[in-house]
């Protein structure tokens, strides 16, 4: 598994992924506004998407990468809303093609995401926030054991609803408790023959 920035490149298997897991995928996640291009059918919207994401990593604000297994495209893992100062926090976000479920791939990303946020951009505090009845999410981050601090009302747009959302967290002191546990379960044990699974220029210079 390797996750990386997505490029114009990669046009062609985010297409055919977001048209095969539109069902799947869209009760979860805002509404698109009326006349604003979907990246996953138009590419120059998806240039412009993975502009965006240069750019918020150029400023430090935002992370995003592809999830990628064997070299085919399964999915998204973002790091975004960085804030410094005295928040040295961010929310990370992540959805996985249906046909790529159920293999670890969600949990693995997001044990080296926390690993890249914690160890590599010094944060303090990492939040998932998740729609109560996404039983699917939900088991990412319990599998993972992030602790669940309550419920944020209204907190998101879902689809057109003002839907609460469980908020996750895990902040550094967690982490550095349980890196070695986290990343001997779901990063070296599942991948000690792979390259390193985070190819971003930050992390491998």
């Amino acid at each position: 598994m390797v996750l990386r920035p997505l490029g114009p490149a990669d046009f062609g298997a985010y297409a055919e992924s977001r048209a095969a897991n539109v069902e799947w995928l869209t009760r979860w996640e805002p509404k698109r506004l009326p006349g604003q291009p979907d990246p996953a059918r138009s590419y120059d919207a998806f240039v412009a998407r993975c502009s965006a994401r240069h750019r918020e990593r150029q400023l430090g604000t935002g992370y995003g990468f592809g999830i990628f297994l064997d070299g085919v495209f399964c999915g998204e893992m973002n790091l975004s809303g960085v804030q410094r100062g005295p928040f040295q926090s961010a929310s990370i976000g992540y959805w996985v093609d249906h046909r790529a479920a159920g293999r670890g791939l969600c949990p693995e990303s997001l044990v080296v995401v926390l690993r890249f946020a914690f160890e590599e951009l010094a944060l303090h505090r990492v939040l998932v926030a998740i729609v109560p009845r996404n039983h699917a999410s939900r088991r990412v981050v319990e599998k993972v054991g992030v602790r669940c601090e309550g419920t944020a009302v209204g907190f998101l747009e879902i689809s057109g609803v003002w839907e609460d959302h469980l908020q996750f967290a895990m902040v550094a002191e967690e982490w550095v408790a349980r890196a070695p546990e986290l990343l001997r379960s779901w990063v070296d044990g599942a991948a000690a023959d792979r390259t390193d699974p985070l190819a971003h220029p930050a992390v491998t210079g």
